[in-house]
């Protein structure tokens, strides 16, 4: 009998959200996310050290930040021969709000790729879901580097984004659901919160639908889970990364997954059109207390993440 993740695979694109080899062999994704959260704890593991003593070991005199660079595509190039699909790899965090900033550190993490031999259609370079982002984004795929938009919350930047002709975009469910939660305090009601009725839910159903209505090309990838609930509510989505405890309970569980979205549904059920400049993105995005809260959090997080692997980094030089 299938379990519930080989369903899921019939329905929707399954992406492992972790940096972890040996998951990634148990789970056969198609495709794997990394961030710099994910490779400083995967960096201080004994089974992944070796990875850095090379970088180290190879490039000595490299900049700091080149080396940091060299120990994403080194994992990244691990990554890719376990997975059939492609890699998203992060630009540091710290360059969220500036554009040219952003786009030579995207070109220079797939120059490190493509020396390696890595085609750059099996890299997508992750950026923040910024209006400097975005623009970065706009660059970049204009060249031909494919892009992943991050830390993603609302409509506002899914739509932006669609207008920078982005690869994909991953809208955070699990940080919308904490938004939310912590905002209700005694109030909230997880039973009426589940499902399709969570709000990470239905924020990421929203631009799904939006989005095929309209025939947009960029894939939609929900992301940042926090139970298989919210999985099982966006099963037909394009794409889904999902954490190695999460693979595992889908896995595991026998019980029927049906489809929940679907391209015939949002284009029978079109929203409104809506116009994406510079100025609306800023009014949308300010509107959005959530949005703009786990926007300047993720960034933050991120960042703090990026500072101390460049500290695991650099006293192991």
């Amino acid at each position: 009998m299938s379990n519930q993740l080989d369903t899921l695979r019939a329905l929707t694109t399954v992406v492992a959200d972790t940096g972890d080899f040996e998951t990634m062999r148990a789970y056969r994704p198609t495709d794997a996310t990394t961030n710099p959260s994910l490779i400083l704890k995967a960096v201080q593991q004994d089974a992944y050290r070796p990875l850095l003593d090379r970088v180290l070991r190879d490039h000595p005199s490299a900049p700091p930040a080149e080396q940091v660079d060299r120990l994403l595509v080194a994992f990244g190039r691990e990554i890719l021969d376990i997975v059939p699909g492609r890699v998203s790899t992060e630009v540091d965090a710290r360059l969220s709000f500036d554009t040219q900033a952003s786009i030579e550190r995207a070109r220079q993490i797939v120059a490190l790729y493509e020396a390696a031999g890595i085609d750059h259609e099996r890299v997508l370079i992750k950026l923040a879901s910024t209006w400097e982002g975005i623009q970065a984004a706009r660059t970049l795929e204009a060249e031909g580097i494919h892009c992943n938009l991050t830390l993603l919350f609302s409509l506002t930047q899914a739509v932006a984004c669609a207008q920078a002709r982005v690869t994909l975009i991953s809208p955070f469910v699990g940080r919308i659901y904490d938004w939310h939660k912590k905002a209700a305090g005694n109030g909230w009601d997880e039973a009426a919160n589940a499902g399709e009725s969570d709000p990470g839910v239905q924020s990421v159903a929203r631009i799904y639908r939006y989005f095929k209505a309209y025939d947009i090309p960029t894939q939609v990838m929900g992301a940042s889970f926090r139970n298989i609930g919210q999985i099982r509510a966006l099963a037909g989505c394009d794409l889904l990364t999902i954490s190695p405890g999460l693979l595992g309970e889908l896995a595991a569980s026998t019980d029927p997954l049906p489809a929940a979205l679907s391209v015939a549904e949002a284009k029978a059920n079109a929203p409104e059109w809506l116009a994406s400049n510079e100025v609306a993105f800023r009014t949308g995005l300010n509107q959005d207390a959530m949005a703009t809260e786990k926007l300047a959090e993720g960034i933050r997080i991120f960042t703090a993440d990026a500072v101390k692997l460049d500290a695991l980094v650099g006293k192991a030089a």
